[in-house]
């Protein structure tokens, strides 16, 4: 398989569980600007949405979208229980959590990074925003990670978004069981390997 991926990016994420799935594969980054890949290839005779993460599987067919991305991935090994068995309760919940990191979350991020959105509604954000992560940090007290003991594709997905918090100066000091949460999954050896291998380290 290979992954298309932009440092630092919503692709962080499926690059992380194929580590933690220990399955073959490679990464060939992409210019979002360009639409060209580090070997110089069209992206968009890729992936004609132009978006990353973008997986090359092993048939030679393309699958797109984090969200199903990480799911293929975590399927793909069962036994490293990187999402729990379809029809448990647990698996509808964490399917609950990357719903609300896609939709509340990364998208909630979006007009912070375009810089025509005016400096009043990057405000109304950055505190749209500060509330979620209370409502995380909150549902996090007593728990490892999301679900409970168990890493899972939802931790990977919200790790990479809380990146970009900190990229853009939010105050998560008082955000103690959130910190906390970062803090272990970033000690991950495959979290490591990951953003070793994106230039993030």
């Amino acid at each position: 398989m290979k992954l298309y991926y932009k440092p630092g990016a919503c692709s962080l994420s499926p690059h992380i569980i194929l580590r933690e799935a220990d399955l073959d594969f490679s990464i060939e980054k992409v210019d979002l600007a360009t639409k060209k890949t580090e070997t110089g290839d069209d992206f968009l005779t890729v992936n004609p949405k132009g978006q990353i993460p973008t997986l090359l599987l092993n048939d030679g067919s393309i699958l797109t979208e984090g969200v199903a991305i990480v799911q293929y991935i975590a399927d793909q090994k069962p036994d490293r229980q990187l999402m729990p068995e379809p029809g448990t309760p647990a698996r509808y919940h964490a399917l609950e959590w990357l719903n609300y990191i896609a939709t509340e979350l990364h998208k909630g991020f979006s007009p912070l990074f375009n810089p025509k959105t005016p400096e009043e509604f990057k405000a109304l954000t950055r505190e749209a925003l500060s509330k979620k992560f209370a409502y995380v940090n909150e549902s996090l007290k007593g728990n490892h990670f999301l679900l409970g003991a168990r890493f899972c594709v939802a931790d990977a997905y919200l790790f990479t978004v809380m990146g970009w918090a900190k990229a853009l100066k939010f105050d998560l000091s008082a955000l103690t069981d959130l910190n906390a949460y970062l803090d272990r999954v970033a000690a991950r050896p495959a979290v490591d390997a990951a953003l070793t291998a994106e230039g993030l380290k």
